[in-house]
């Protein structure tokens, strides 16, 4: 049986985007006869509030998107996230790294320094220069680190990957796609305080959910290939892939939780159908 799953982050309110993507994963579960799963990604507690989550179940509830118990919420399974981060760590294939975002955007200052598909500097590898007893140290010493993957080690014991793409990615690519891991360097999959990314969390809760079908937005579709180079690595099946177009605001850009006038809520308020949603995100 395909199993679906809508995956919010409970930092704000549903808008627009969210609605649509809920949307059709509910249609393609019901037209297929499969699951719809609900996940709550919850691992920045800095920014993630139970009432945000409690307005996604009320606000999907109003939509008529119906989906399986219990939800699983990513705070509660932090132990799998270590798992994943010790297993890869056997393999010899994460390195603690302490540089700051601030530090990283300062040696990436050159305009020509290469930068991955959201536009982030990508990060020197200086990091794994740094010997054994060096990190032991300075990690023993409280000092903040992220932990990244060593994409050129990963890369060489992964080999080629691709993935199969049933909807269109940005530039209307679909079917066999090949990843290109590379082009985001070494992705940071923990830091100190936090035991997990969400590139890590994403292919682990989908294996441990049972995932067959990932329907989401085209703002992913570039991270799909370190998704796969995971799976492969972590020895996780690969589900399908199904990347779809993103809901824009009138000056053409995606929306955000903070854009109170395609908030579901203010919608709600302003009298607003779930039948109108429909029509709104482009559903039958």
């Amino acid at each position: 049986m395909s199993a679906f799953r809508f995956a919010p982050s409970p930092n704000g309110c549903l808008h627009l985007g969210h609605a649509f993507s809920a949307l059709l994963n509910a249609d393609l579960a019901r037209a297929s006869g499969g699951r719809l799963l609900l996940r709550i990604e919850d691992i920045d507690a800095t920014r993630c509030r139970p009432e945000y989550e409690l307005a996604t179940y009320e606000d999907l509830a109003w939509l008529g998107v119906e989906w399986e118990t219990p939800v699983r919420r990513q705070s509660d399974h932090l132990d799998a996230y270590r798992a994943a981060l010790a297993k890869l760590e056997a393999l010899g294939l994460i390195y603690p790294a302490f540089e700051s975002r601030t530090e990283i955007a300062r040696l990436a200052a050159s305009e020509n320094w290469p930068r991955d598909p959201d536009g982030a500097p990508l990060y020197p590898g200086t990091g794994k220069a740094v010997s054994a007893e060096e990190r032991h140290r300075r990690i023993k010493a409280g000092e903040p680190y992220a932990l990244r993957l060593d994409m050129d080690a990963a890369l060489a014991r992964a080999g080629a990957l691709n993935w199969r793409e049933t909807g269109e990615g940005p530039g209307g690519e679909r079917g066999v796609i090949a990843a290109d891991a590379a082009a985001w360097g070494d992705v940071v999959l923990a830091r100190r305080d936090v035991p997990t990314s969400y590139h890590l969390s994403v292919v682990v809760d989908d294996a441990l959910q049972g995932v067959t079908q990932v329907v989401r937005g085209n703002d992913l579709f570039y991270a799909t290939s370190v998704h796969r180079l995971l799976q492969v690595l972590l020895g996780l099946p690969q589900p399908m892939y199904r990347h779809h177009r993103l809901i824009l605001d009138e000056s053409g850009k995606k929306l955000s939780k903070s854009t109170q006038a395609t908030g579901l809520r203010e919608l709600r308020r302003k009298g607003v159908t779930p039948a109108d949603i429909r029509r709104l995100v482009g559903l039958a």
